[in-house]
């Protein structure tokens, strides 16, 4: 990473807030925060185990379940626990190369999920719209190539992003008002033009997430189409089951996403605790609730994960 145009003067960290105007309360703030951090965490490692130990479940679905949770403990391990050291330890500081890494990884955390969420929108079209082909179509080798490519794309649209940041100049002010180093927050405080990082934040987010938005509703719009023309009302039921499980997480993941994202830069109104706030519900929220929804809506996944706990 290129290093940051500290002037006029030189600085190795910058200084984390927590959440301006509510440090009083970041004490009690903490607890949702630890609880929502820990069952995330517990959730997503019971699925990445139980998938791992069961050889039935070694299946293209499942293999996506287990790509969701590894981006959801990304995603949610990039920015609580420095969160948590704010509020418990007053340990506001955060060096240049961790506030840097830390952008990169809850950024490209967020665009990996969400081209998950796409891969997984097209399972569901493949198993209700082709399910003869669904096995040739979708093998665990391709959804492997899938993921890659999922992963590319998410480096190579974050990876500008702390770079751009580190060509602004920085001056006296060294206090970011936010729980982690989120790209416009920390570059609002240089003493540079941060209209390219405005524009290129602004556009990579409307870009990744309309395209991906666009081939969810189209795998969506098709898989309805085939299911209107089934007649038997059980099979009918079967084929919606199937997807209403990916349908939960994705409105929770996208609503969270775009609901802080858009307060964030567009609601001048609204409280800044209040957007921040809102910010850390997208990295808490979706991890801890995924593998519920998942564990509850998915039979097989239910039955192997009731296994494992009656032994424990």
């Amino acid at each position: 990473m290129a290093a940051f145009n500290l002037t006029p003067s030189e600085c190795s960290t910058f200084i984390l807030t927590g959440i301006p105007g509510l440090e009083a309360a970041h004490i009690w703030i903490s607890i949702p925060f630890t609880i929502f951090y820990i069952i995330g965490l517990l959730g997503n490692f019971m699925v990445l185990f139980v998938v791992g130990k069961e050889q039935t479940l070694h299946k293209p679905m499942y293999i996506l379940l287990c790509m969701l949770a590894l981006t959801d403990i990304g995603m949610s391990t990039s920015v609580v626990p420095k969160a948590l050291c704010i509020f418990w330890f007053n340990l506001k500081g955060i060096t240049v190369g961790g506030c840097l890494s830390q952008m990169f990884f809850l950024h490209a955390s967020s665009a990996m999920k969400s081209a998950i969420l796409v891969i997984m929108a097209f399972d569901r079209y493949v198993a209700i719209c082709n399910p003869l082909r669904y096995a040739s179509i979708l093998t665990n080798a391709r959804i492997a190539k899938l993921g890659l490519v999922g992963l590319t794309r998410a480096v190579l649209c974050t990876l500008p992003l702390p770079l751009l940041l580190s060509r602004l100049p920085f001056c006296a002010n060294r206090i970011i008002p936010h729980t982690y180093c989120e790209h416009i927050a920390t570059a609002k405080i240089s003493c540079g033009d941060i209209m390219v990082n405005r524009t290129y934040g602004l556009v990579m987010a409307f870009v990744v997430i309309s395209l991906d938005l666009t081939l969810i509703a189209l795998s969506y719009g098709l898989v309805i189409k085939a299911v209107l023309r089934i007649s038997s009302k059980k099979a009918h039921q079967k084929a919606l089951n199937t997807c209403t499980a990916h349908i939960c997480v994705i409105l929770t993941s996208y609503t969270c996403y775009l609901f802080s994202n858009l307060t964030h830069r567009f609601g001048q109104g609204i409280a800044s605790h209040l957007h921040i706030i809102l910010a850390n519900v997208y990295f808490l929220i979706p991890p801890m609730i995924n593998p519920i929804i998942y564990g509850v809506k998915t039979k097989e996944l239910r039955d192997k994960v009731g296994k494992y706990t009656c032994r424990m």
